[in-house]
Formats: structure tokens, sequence, C-alpha cells
């Protein structure tokens, strides 16, 4: 009796159970559910803070597109390179390397390729081998010229005293004479190798092509193993040129106007150039230049305008329409909005925010976001007049309230 109580002392009884129905494990999952929570916040904080805010950029537009201006004329043309060049050797030869690539960006003087220059060094070592030769045989004659002064000077010294005969101190003296003029043609020999060997170099160096100039690679010509020349040759094999560079710091615009409208484009004119690529980016420009002369088969004149904004988007040979604006516009009316103040753009309404109690806008910087104290004025349209943005200045289309000063961002595709 006493082993069976002993049995039922160590029997579990129901409510002591883990799996027991009246027990719960909620506080369990819910320290679970907990953790998880604050490992996911923590892991989507630091992929925010590392990849950026998500939004969309726009350009400050320069304020005289408010409408003051009015167009007067269209054109259409294409964006030009004044600076360009298809940069070709002046020796023919055969290509032994191309060290560039299209959209590359060169320096003045920046090495493009080489040509094969086996036969060219060989040609200066041979040079140089002829001036060593010219510069010994100088020595070798002024040496000798030396020797027959001294024998003139001993024959003139034994003439005086009678003890040679005139013959023999007239023979001293063309001896020398003799000896004299050829270390001086030996001399121009000298100097001749030099310049042979000043040509060799040359030629050498014509194997390295330069960059003319700094600027951007728009094609690659010439391959490993093709013969390049300054001169085509014939059936086609032959290249011209190693590569094309363009200065992208030349690029302008140019149009054809009508010749019945050329008298409505003046020197220096604002105007408005508007991308076939880019619809609805107006860049601001002015006329650099009318171009003296009429196309009379197609009864135009050239017109050539600059940019007044560089950006990376404007790429020679794009199309481009642009509007001429008015060059003296009208005074405003009474009421009217007063005209811009300068260093005044334009931004969407969305772009401005208040952050500290203070107007602002988020300018894109290298991933960043820096906010710019400015000045807001009046709506224009769908646009809004702020003083203190550069114009071209990439901002933040609708900052989100999550985003500060410094902020890390990534762009979308800008509605342009």
């Amino acid at each position: 009796m006493a082993d069976l109580k002993l049995l039922d002392q160590l029997k579990i009884s129901g409510d002591q159970r883990e799996d027991a129905p009246g027990k719960s494990r909620a506080p369990q999952v819910l320290g679970v559910v907990l953790v998880l929570l604050v490992v996911a916040g923590g892991a989507a904080w630091y992929l925010l803070r590392e990849r950026g805010i998500e939004v969309e950029s726009v350009d400050a537009l320069p304020a005289r597109e408010q409408g003051t201006q009015a167009a007067v004329l269209q054109a259409t043309g294409y964006v030009t390179a004044r600076r360009q060049a298809t940069v070709s050797a002046q020796i023919t030869g055969t290509v032994a390397d191309v060290l560039i690539e299209e959209g590359e960006r060169v320096a003045a003087g920046q090495v493009l390729a080489h040509l094969n220059d086996t036969a060219l060094r060989a040609g200066l070592a041979q040079a140089e081998a002829g001036l060593n030769a010219a510069r010994a045989n100088l020595v070798q004659l002024k040496s000798q010229l030396a020797q027959a002064q001294r024998d003139q000077q001993r024959a003139r010294d034994l003439g005086a005293r009678q003890l040679i005969a005139t013959q023999a101190v007239e023979s001293a003296q063309t001896q020398a004479e003799v000896l004299a003029a050829q270390a001086d043609a030996q001399q121009r020999q000298v100097e001749l190798a030099e310049a042979g060997v000043q040509a060799a170099r040359v030629q050498l160096g014509y194997a390295t092509v330069r960059a003319p100039f700094a600027g951007v690679v728009t094609a690659r010509s010439a391959q490993v193993g093709e013969i390049v020349s300054p001169l085509s040759a014939g059936g086609g094999f032959t290249r011209t040129g190693i590569g094309t560079i363009v200065d992208m710091a030349s690029l302008e615009v140019e149009v054809d106007v009508n010749e019945s409208y050329i008298n409505r484009v003046t020197p220096k004119q604002p105007g408005v150039a508007v991308l076939d690529a880019y619809p609805g980016w107006n860049i601001p420009v002015h006329v650099i230049a009318i171009i003296p002369t009429a196309d009379r088969g197609k009864a135009t004149v050239k017109v050539r305008l600059g940019l007044d904004v560089r950006d990376p988007r404007i790429l020679p040979e794009m199309g481009v329409r642009v509007n001429f604006l008015d060059a003296a516009p009208a005074a405003p009316a009474p009421g009217a909005i007063a005209p811009p103040a300068p260093g005044s753009a334009l931004v969407p309404p969305g772009a401005v925010v208040e952050r500290a109690g203070q107007p602002g806008v988020f300018r894109i910087d290298a991933g960043l976001a820096h906010l710019l104290p400015v000045k807001v004025g009046a709506t224009i349209g769908e646009l809004q007049l702020v003083e203190g943005v550069p114009v071209g200045t990439v901002l933040v289309r609708e900052p989100p309230e999550a985003l500060q000063d410094g902020g890390r961002v990534r762009l979308k595709v800008a509605a342009r």
C-alpha cells in the first residue's frame, strides 16, 4: 500500500500539464511577433537609409517663360557641334591599338591610338647613326685643321728667316685653308644629319594619335590590324580616321528660317528651344548669328543660336524646335504681374514645401536632397515663381514629409 501511495504522488494532474486546455500560449506568441516586428522595422529603416526615398525630379525653368515675351516666329533645326573633328593619323600605317570607346571623355593631348612604328624606329636609329658618323668626321677634320694651322705657323717662321722656300710656306697655308673649308662643310653635314634625326622623330611621333582638344568620343572608326591613312585608298580597305571627337561645350542650335520672316530675327534675340526627345523641356537660347546668305533651293536663311543651359541630355544632331521671343516685350498693363526679379525661376507648386515654418525646395545633388530656402512669388499658369533657385537646378518634384535636408533619394523617371 505504501508503494501505491508513492506512485499516486508521482502522477501529474491535468491542470499541471503544459498542453492543458486552460493554460494559454499567447504571451509567448506575442513576444515572438514583437521581436520579428522590431527586426523587420530595423531592416526596413536600414534599407530606406541606404537606398533613399524614391522621388521624381524636375528642372527649375527660366522665369521669362512666364509669357511676358511672346513668340514671334517658330523654326526647326538640329543641335550641332561648333567644334568637332574626325581624328586621323598623319601617316599611313597599321593600327597597333585603339584606346578609346564611344561615350568616353578625353582630354586635349590624350593618346587615342598607336600605329605600328617598327619601320619608323629603324629609320630613327639610322638617322642617329648617320649623325654620329658626321660628328666623328667633323672631329677628325678639326684635328687635321689644327695640325695644319700649326704647320703653317712654323712654315711662316722658317720662311721669315729664309730657311725654307716660299713655295713651302704657301703650300702649308693652302693645306690649312683646304682643311678649314672641309671642316666647315662637315659642320653643315652634321646640321643636316641633326635635321634628319629631328624629322625621323617627328615621323615616329605621328605613329601616336592624340586628341586635338577635350571632348567626348562619338565614334570609334578604326580597329586593331586595319590600315589607316590621311588619304583614302582604293578598294575601301583603308580607314581615314581613328575616331570622332565632339566638344560638348561648343553645342549650339542651327535652324532654317523662311526668308520671308527673317526680318523678325535679330542678333542676341532670346528664344526657347524644345528638343524632339524631350517635348516638355524648354531650353532658353539666344541668337548668335544670322548667316548672311540664303539657300535658293529651300528659300531659307540659317540662324545659329547659343544654349543658355548646358545639360548632358543635349546631344549633337538632335532635332529641335525653336520659338523666337519678342526681343523687347511690351510693358505690363496696369494690375498685371510685375516682372520677375533677377535670380527667379519657375517650379511646380508641389516642389515648394515648408520646413521649420520657412518655404523651401529640395535640390538633388549626387543622390542627396539639400533644402534651399526660397522666396515665393506669384503663380504663373501652372508654375510657381520663386527666388533663390538657379535656373536649371534639378529639384524634387513633390518632396514627401519624411524627406529632410541631406536625406538620400532615388530618382524615378522624371516627367519632363
